[in-house]
């Protein structure tokens, strides 16, 4: 129920917001995107994110994206270095139940996803993300464009944010009496 699409409280739709349901991606990534690590292994990178204690698997074995996926919550992701500097993720298998944003804009299973992590200088990553679903959009779109992320002190210890049904429940409960 945000932006242009605002609707009243008693009549919001939003799985996350009304069941609970994982927020998916790439809505973790186009709206209020939250703190999140990255960590570097040999065969993955895993970002594992702030909101909802949720990780991504971004495998970097050289494997490709399934052809034919069954579709979760955060899809399939490979990803490669271009150079020093650029780290790209390719991800397809995202399940159309999940929204691109808060404005419930939608997308279809068969929506690829393209992240460039660029590393600008020591403290600094710009973010593209691009989307590419012919059966929702007309053409591929940029829906972030070198959002600048800054580096997080090594002490930082993230905050737990985990949406549950029982809360969403009791916060549509007591706004929409509000509104009433």
């Amino acid at each position: 129920g945000d932006g242009v699409r605002m609707a009243p409280i008693a009549e919001i739709n939003d799985p996350l917001s009304t069941m609970g349901d994982p927020e998916g991606f790439p809505r973790n990534l186009l709206f209020e995107l939250r703190p999140f690590q990255i960590v570097q292994t040999p065969n993955q990178v895993l970002i594992l994110y702030m909101f909802e204690k949720r990780w991504r698997v971004v495998w970097t074995d050289g494997r490709q994206l399934p052809k034919n996926p069954d579709p979760r919550w955060y899809g399939y992701s490979v990803g490669t270095w271009k150079d020093d500097f650029t780290f790209v993720v390719q991800s397809n298998g995202t399940d159309d139940r999940t929204w691109l944003d808060n404005a419930g804009n939608p997308h279809s299973n068969d929506m690829k996803v393209e992240e460039r992590y660029h590393r600008v200088n020591q403290s600094t990553l710009e973010l593209t993300v691009t989307i590419d679903d012919p059966k929702a959009y007309t053409k591929p779109w940029v829906a972030r464009n070198k959002l600048a992320l800054r580096l997080m002190p090594p002490n930082t210890d993230l905050m737990e944010m985990i949406p549950s049904a029982s809360e969403a429940a009791a916060y549509k409960k007591a706004f929409a009496a509000q509104g009433k």
